[in-house]
């Protein structure tokens, strides 16, 4: 369980691709990041929940299974990439974002960017089936950065980035047509599965 709030930025160091399985090192680019990681933690990387299976040199290698690999964007990621890091959150600790699993719902793109004084607006494509789960003033996640919907529409929805978000997260070198990991608050999820649950 994450909070969408990222640490900072890591690099892809190495990928070993064997099918539609994908072995990951990464580097954090953050200071001490990897002091208390133990083998079977759980990092988000650019949202996506990860298993730590192995720890050397100030890098952790990582294992993305089929389904993963099909669901995100890391089928088109490549060496040197940079991605978004949160270690799982911890009993006790403020949640200051909201609440993210790291299971990502779907692969959405970047539509259309604004500068509106110091901050980027962005509009990502929103697929039909998940358009109950984003509404405006709700929280969705970007590459595993938690970020507040600022209007949607049909296929559409916005977010804003602040200076603190483009300083810390990979979101700032986004450009039209790219694509990012989607995931949609867990609560709206079930609203919406009891919803049409109750219409069965």
């Amino acid at each position: 369980m994450f909070s969408g709030l990222v640490a900072g930025v890591g690099r892809i160091t190495k990928i070993n691709l064997q099918g539609e399985t994908i072995e990951l090192v990464v580097t954090p680019r953050i200071d001490d990041f990897l002091t208390t990681v133990q083998l079977g933690d759980s990092i988000a990387v650019n949202g996506t929940c990860l298993t730590v299976v192995g720890i050397k040199n100030n890098q952790f290698t990582t294992t993305l299974m089929p389904q993963t690999f099909e669901k995100t964007t890391f089928k088109n990621l490549k060496e040197g990439a940079d991605v978004n890091l949160e270690r799982s959150l911890q009993i006790g600790e403020r949640l200051e974002g909201h609440i993210v699993t790291g299971h990502v719902d779907e692969v959405s793109r970047v539509l259309d960017q604004t500068i509106n004084e110091n901050a980027i607006e962005v509009q990502f494509s929103l697929p039909q089936r998940l358009h109950g789960q984003v509404v405006a003033q709700g929280s969705v996640a970007i590459n595993g950065v938690s970020l507040t919907v600022m209007e949607t529409g049909n296929g559409w929805f916005t977010v804003g980035l602040i200076p603190h978000t483009q300083l810390v997260t990979n979101l700032d070198t986004l450009k039209v047509g790219d694509e990012v990991n989607l995931e949609t608050d867990i609560l709206g999820k079930y609203v919406v599965a009891n919803l049409l649950g109750g219409r069965k």
